[in-house]
């Protein structure tokens, strides 16, 4: 099985370039918007795998992630995660 993956370099606030990997995108009903989720492969302090989401708009040559700007998106991208997780679990069975 050869799955192409789409990495990506972003520049933190400080000036930092980080390595990032997008683990999938999806356009939402109700927001209209486009999102990515993506991690930069780093571990929070129970040794999960940080998730970072943006907006984007698909089909241009050099992206611009933008923040998630309100509290009903992340309800919107919390619950895309979770089914996701769900599925990757239950193949994993």
């Amino acid at each position: 099985m050869n799955e192409e993956r789409l990495t990506f370099t972003i520049t933190n606030d400080d000036g930092t370039q980080v390595s990032c990997e997008a683990l999938f995108t999806f356009e939402s009903e109700e927001t209209h918007k486009n999102y990515m989720v993506y991690t930069d492969h780093t571990l929070d302090e129970e040794g999960n795998t940080k998730v970072y989401a943006a907006t984007y708009t698909p089909g241009l040559e050099t992206q611009t992630l933008m923040p998630i700007e309100t509290d009903k998106e992340w309800k919107i991208i919390e619950t895309i995660l979770d089914e996701v997780m769900k599925s990757v679990g239950d193949e994993q069975q």
